[in-house]
């Protein structure tokens, strides 16, 4: 049932504050300006009688004299086959010139999936990108972070996974995005051919704070209506950074107590509602979340990401163009590493990180001018192979022919004693 208001008891910044009665949190209202324009706004907080909303645009021009209507729910989303190929603002507003989605309305930021419906991990996701396949592979229904900084590649990186995953639907979820980044997303998504299977939630830069809140929820409930319907989802998060900075410049408006450097101290309760969508459902489909965090000045202690390691399933560490191997991890690649792939993977991946970083020390003697030993010489060859043909973001083969490849480097700078694996395992793939 819809309540109205034709009276406005305070305007401060995009906040707006109304004396209404059986209101609820988060739901939404309509401002109608004198001018007849119209304004959203979702209900924030509730003091008795004093509601606080916050309104989805410029707050220039509303007087207190103007016209609010709650609407009697919360944010919706609308979900259906057609919203495949569709780009959609915070609002759920169609950006892309076409028409308006049609089909069932959900209410964004329900609680997550019973744990009764949730099974064990164990399937694997396939990138192709080898420092993810072969070391920290990425599991159906996981929930794992790329930590970066700007400028570091990580949008390419989210347009590769998301090429090349096997998902039934791909959703991705854009907070604080520039112009050029989310036309890359869009160009990227035409040329792969993968189009008919995405769904884009855009918060671009210049958009109202609070659009930013609202696009992971969105896309997230879009993701549990394609789950239950037995779509192996994944979802796509960038930057959830600044998602944070979003709801602490909110909660600054609102003259909240702030908590470590500026941030409210519901921050780990924020990031977990969202990250703990992530489920493989039991006879049904499943939802896969990788979002990136950027870290402010690489700081790896800032409170986003600090909090955000506590609550998905490891990290991707993206810095200087690679993925590296020793900050990177994946807690749930011992469900599928030599059970879903090949005998041999584990003892693989183990050997080549542990004689990557053998090959770091080598090359910090050869920095420093000491006279190198003839097993530092093979280190030191074995790490310009690794990097060039593992660690490069641009090689693109499966799991298969990575794990072949990693035997023929180590074939090509070794004697199979060196190693340290197995002598089955050893006889059974060395290169012949």
């Amino acid at each position: 049932m819809k309540k109205v208001y034709d009276r406005i008891e305070n305007v401060r910044g995009s906040l707006i504050t109304v004396r209404a009665k059986n209101v609820s949190l988060g739901e939404l209202a309509t401002l109608e300006r004198l001018s007849g324009t119209k304004t959203f706004a979702s209900v924030l907080s509730i003091d008795g009688e004093n509601v606080i909303l916050q309104a989805f645009e410029d707050t220039r021009g509303i007087s207190t004299g103007d016209r609010v209507t709650f609407l009697g729910h919360d944010v919706q989303v609308t979900i259906g086959e057609q919203l495949l190929g569709r780009r959609l603002s915070g609002t759920c507003e169609p950006i892309d010139n076409g028409p308006d989605v049609t089909g069932s309305k959900v209410t964004i930021g329900q609680p997550s999936f019973n744990p009764v419906r949730r099974i064990i991990p164990h399937e694997m996701v396939r990138t192709n990108i080898p420092m993810i396949d072969v070391f920290n592979c990425l599991v159906k229904s996981q929930k794992i972070p790329i930590f970066s900084i700007a400028g570091e590649p990580y949008n390419p990186l989210l347009m590769r996974i998301a090429n090349q995953t096997d998902a039934d639907v791909v959703i991705i979820a854009g907070m604080g995005l520039r112009y050029d980044d989310y036309q890359a997303f869009i160009d990227n998504a035409e040329n792969s051919g993968s189009m008919e299977k995405t769904v884009m939630f855009i918060h671009k830069a210049t958009d109202p704070a609070v659009e930013c809140l609202l696009v992971p929820d969105m896309a997230l409930a879009a993701a549990e209506q394609f789950a239950v319907k037995d779509k192996n989802v994944l979802v796509l998060l960038t930057d959830m950074t600044a998602f944070a900075d979003a709801i602490k410049e909110i909660m600054i408006t609102m003259d909240q107590v702030p908590s470590n450097r500026g941030y409210p101290g519901s921050l780990y309760s924020d990031l977990a509602s969202r990250y703990e969508k992530a489920v493989d459902i039991d006879g049904s489909g499943s939802i896969t979340i990788i979002a990136v965090t950027t870290m402010p000045g690489g700081d790896v202690t800032h409170p986003v990401p600090d909090n955000t390691g506590y609550i998905t399933e490891g990290q991707f560490y993206l810095h200087d163009g690679f993925i590296d191997p020793f900050g990177s991890l994946s807690r749930l690649k011992q469900q599928v590493i030599g059970k879903v792939t090949r005998e041999d993977h584990g003892d693989l991946a183990n050997a080549l990180i542990r004689l990557y970083a053998e090959s770091k020390k080598s090359r910090e003697r050869q920095s420093m001018g000491f006279k190198l030993s003839r097993w530092d010489e093979k280190l030191l060859k074995f790490s310009e192979k690794f990097e060039a043909k593992l660690m490069d973001l641009q090689v693109n083969i499966p799991v298969e022919e990575a794990l072949d490849l990693g035997w023929t480097i180590l074939e090509e700078c070794f004697e199979k004693h060196e190693t340290g694996i197995k002598q089955a395992l050893v006889d059974t793939y060395w290169p012949k």
